[in-house]
């Protein structure tokens, strides 16, 4: 079975055991979350959609650990101007083991 969440502004695909990084949770280490912005669930063929959100749909998630991302580097530049402006971005993100899916 799976589902199709939405958390921090984007959707993410997700199964029972899997991990994964979202956007930051305001959440402390080894608590367990409940995501219930659910857009669709699955199970072999069947496939259920919801309008926008899946009633009584549910996933139970274990907050792993807590990071930054890999820096990204920003490099702005003019031509012939003189103009010359280096900037670095390092987002922060919630890794997330995905415990059950209930729908």
């Amino acid at each position: 079975m799976y589902a199709v969440i939405k958390t921090g502004g984007k959707q993410y695909k997700v199964v029972a055991g899997e991990k994964l990084k979202v956007e930051q949770i305001p959440a402390d280490i080894g608590s367990e979350i409940t995501l219930d912005q659910v857009l669709a669930l699955g199970a072999g063929d069947t496939i259920k959609f919801g309008a926008p959100l899946v009633q009584g749909a549910k996933v139970l998630a274990t907050v792993v650990a807590h990071g930054r991302h890999d820096k990204v580097k920003i490099f702005k530049m003019r031509r012939r101007k003189h103009y010359q402006k280096r900037q670095g971005h390092r987002q922060n993100y919630t890794e997330l083991q995905i415990v059950s899916i209930n729908g």
